[in-house]
């Protein structure tokens, strides 16, 4: 039997959001939000490593508070707006390679999905190992709104955003349960081998494999209305987040 390939998790928590400010570390539940993906990413068993790549030392001390590792600080110019993953993933994963830590895959794992579980992240690996020829993983979740239904708006004039179907019954007027089935991807979770960075400049790669995602477990924190929705799933039990062993952080 081969060996299980080695993997790493890499959590991104950036301080610059715009949105949500400071949402990274902003309290669901009695702890800062990144707290949860550090305690399932442990407590899934799957990683050898657990990093936070942060450009904010305040940020990296809460991290290590709650069990990750944060050997270095991101570079500022790899923590702006419009800063793609693949620069600060391959900043990561060639530091770990510097340092005789190289990893046969990693997994992004964003603190906004505060309600993925460790089994999640279990079963996600699982799937991954188990499908050959296959460059990443990319969590998923049917999409509410189909796109066959959406529009380009130019002016005063608009076209279909798809403009699939036949001329007599085309998608925007067909009823959507005669559409094809339609996914969108979540912030849950990716996965994907080290090489596809490291050699060929993206994240994704060519071969993509989906990874449907169950109930809460792709909900995204992105607005302050997605801040309401997850304090009532919490409130009220409905949504469950990961365990915590370790106490609140004091300055969080």
């Amino acid at each position: 039997m081969s060996p299980s390939p080695s993997v790493v998790a890499l959590v991104p928590a950036r301080a610059g959001s715009k949105r949500v400010p400071g949402k990274n570390v902003r309290r669901l539940g009695g702890h800062p939000v990144i707290a949860y993906t550090i305690a399932a990413a442990i407590d899934s068993g799957v990683f050898a490593d657990v990093i936070v790549s942060t450009d904010d030392e305040r940020y990296a001390e809460i991290a290590r508070h709650y069990g990750a590792r944060v050997p270095w600080l991101r570079p500022a110019a790899l923590a702006g707006d419009a800063s793609p993953d693949v620069d600060w993933v391959e900043q990561a994963l060639r530091e770990l390679k510097a340092s005789g830590r190289a990893f046969d895959c990693f997994s992004l794992l964003r603190p906004t999905s505060p309600f993925r579980q460790a089994s999640t992240i279990r079963r996600a690996w699982a799937a991954f190992k188990g499908e050959a020829g296959v460059d990443s993983l990319r969590a998923v979740e049917r999409c509410r709104q189909h796109p066959g239904k959406m529009w380009i708006v130019r002016g005063r004039r608009m076209t279909p955003l798809m403009p699939f179907g036949p001329a007599a019954q085309p998608w925007h007027s067909s009823q959507t349960n005669t559409l094809p089935e339609v996914f969108v991807q979540n912030a849950s979770l990716e996965i994907a081998w080290s090489r596809i960075v490291l050699d060929g400049r993206t994240i994704a790669g060519e071969v993509v494999m989906p990874f449907l995602t169950d109930g809460l477990e792709g909900f995204d924190l992105n607005s302050p209305e997605d801040w309401i929705v997850a304090e009532h799933h919490v409130r009220t039990g409905e949504g469950r987040l990961p365990p915590v062993s370790a106490p609140p952080h004091p300055a969080s």
